[in-house]
């Protein structure tokens, strides 16, 4: 019934240690940049959730209130953590899948080092008020610049490593990528000219906000997420990829009804347009039952042990991605989103398809890639004790927001029960979410030290064979 996808390699002199040697610079750089951003967003997303349980802690603080600290955590996340992590390891998959070596790897380095300036100069605009007000595009015009010539010269770096593959049959994991190279790019430079350059009018800003932050969030995470994901699961289960063809049909579905989840019901719109989003979102049970399918049927057979490994990440990731698409779907029914619309819910939501599924994948990878591209072991109890953390964290951040998000549409819509207890019904659902957040902030300052750990020990070694060669009596080979 199903058709089982199995890669036919060509003759290749290129070992995957030479692959892996070449992707070094560029990895590093956007490897490390990622974890740095991602611990700073979990700070901000701390600080902006204790203003929940003390308004006043940081009213001295322009920096850490809530109106700047809420959408630096939010921007550091996609823009510092998610596009510069998901576009290494782009860069790896593409390079082991094509079996070639990244030629002037430096090119790609540059790229990345200037896409994390562009991130640094964002968060300098919001934390000092310089905001757009957009969410998820927050970041001011000059930033975005940097941002888009950055993606651009990575992206072109990416092409070339494409174009040049010695294997020219194509695994899923190539058509998720390359869709992702083309999708980001469209959809950025889009929202920048129509909100921040040449601004349209009235509701048209918040219905194009709303399109951009749908493709970001389902759409452009879903391709980087679901082509790592297609790559490492049969990888890590040495088992063949199920199968070509829903692997596709997970692809064109994604992107068809994907595309068009972004605009929320009951808005002063056009009734074509939360109309057509609505039924996107319930058609997003399409692939999601397609990518359980997959998984389900490439992890069938004896029982491989992960013991927190990356293949723990992988199969955690995809699980809730399952999860967080399902509740996408709910808000397409009209008498779900009458509950739950302008409630908790959405942001529950929104952190278990981000922390839950994107980070989940990534940092899988990270842990596969990154020690073979330095030649250096990570450490397995911090990689478990980091699962560990962040599945939990995951768990107690997304669910209860979820939950209290149901709870409190439903008081909202009792006109018998006043507002103020309303929305002090939510703040155990917010204790809950704070605690989850504290669980991830450590999680994510452990991936942080896994991967500087990693960088610091390539260093120092390299420094030292360097030391050892200067000081050296006789030259290497050489016998009086």
């Amino acid at each position: 019934m199903f058709h089982t996808f199995v890669r036919m390699t060509a003759p290749s002199t290129t070992s995957p240690q030479q692959i892996d040697s070449s992707c070094r610079l560029p990895l590093f750089v956007l490897f490390g940049g990622a974890a740095f951003w991602l611990a700073l967003s979990s700070f901000f997303a701390m600080v902006a959730s204790l203003t929940f349980h003390k308004p006043a802690m940081f009213a001295d603080c322009p920096i850490f209130t809530y109106g700047r600290a809420f959408p630096a955590a939010n921007n550091l996340l996609i823009y510092g953590f998610c596009i510069p992590a998901g576009l290494g390891v782009a860069l790896w998959l593409l390079a082991r899948l094509g079996r070639v070596e990244v030629k002037q790897p430096w090119l790609a380095a540059v790229g990345g080092k200037l896409w994390h300036l562009g991130v640094l100069v964002g968060l300098i605009g919001i934390l000092s008020g310089d905001s757009t007000g957009h969410e998820w595009l927050e970041m001011p015009r000059y930033a975005s610049v940097i941002l888009f010539l950055a993606f651009l010269f990575i992206a072109v770096r990416a092409f070339v490593i494409y174009n040049e593959r010695n294997e020219k049959e194509l695994y899923p994991s190539h058509w998720f990528v390359l869709a992702a190279l083309f999708w980001f790019p469209w959809i950025y430079s889009t929202a920048t000219l129509l909100l921040q350059v040449y601004p349209v009018r009235g509701m048209a800003q918040a219905s194009v906000a709303w399109w951009y932050s749908g493709n970001l969030l389902v759409v452009w995470l879903g391709l980087i997420g679901l082509g790592t994901a297609f790559y490492f699961l049969p990888k890590l289960l040495e088992r063949p990829l199920q199968s070509y063809y829903l692997a596709l049909f997970a692809l064109l579905s994604l992107i068809f009804f994907g595309t068009w989840t972004g605009i929320p019901a009951n808005l002063p719109l056009p009734a074509w347009m939360p109309s057509l989003s609505a039924s996107a979102k319930l058609m997003m049970i399409v692939p999601l039952a397609t990518v359980a399918t997959v998984t389900v049927l490439t992890c069938r057979g004896p029982k491989v042990a992960c013991s927190g490994g990356s293949l723990c990440y992988t199969k955690a990731g995809l699980w809730f991605f399952v999860l967080a698409g399902l509740l996408l779907a709910l808000t397409g029914l009209p008498q779900v989103t009458r509950v739950v619309n302008f409630t908790w819910f959405s942001e529950g939501q929104t952190a278990l398809q981000i922390y839950g599924f994107f980070a989940m994948i990534i940092f899988g990878a990270v842990y596969y890639i990154l020690p073979r591209v330095a030649a250096i072991d990570a450490c397995p109890k911090a990689m478990r004790a980091h699962f560990w953390l962040n599945v939990v964290g995951v768990v107690l951040l997304g669910l209860p927001l979820v939950a209290g998000g149901a709870s409190q549409g439903t008081k909202l819509l009792n006109a018998t029960i006043p507002f103020l207890e309303v929305a002090k019904s939510t703040l155990m659902t917010l204790r809950v979410s704070t605690f989850g957040l504290v669980l991830i902030l450590i999680g994510n300052l452990v991936f942080l030290f896994n991967v500087s750990a990693v960088l610091v020990r390539y260093y120092r070694t390299v420094c030292q064979t360097a030391y050892k060669t200067a000081t050296a009596l006789e030259p290497a080979g050489v016998k009086p």
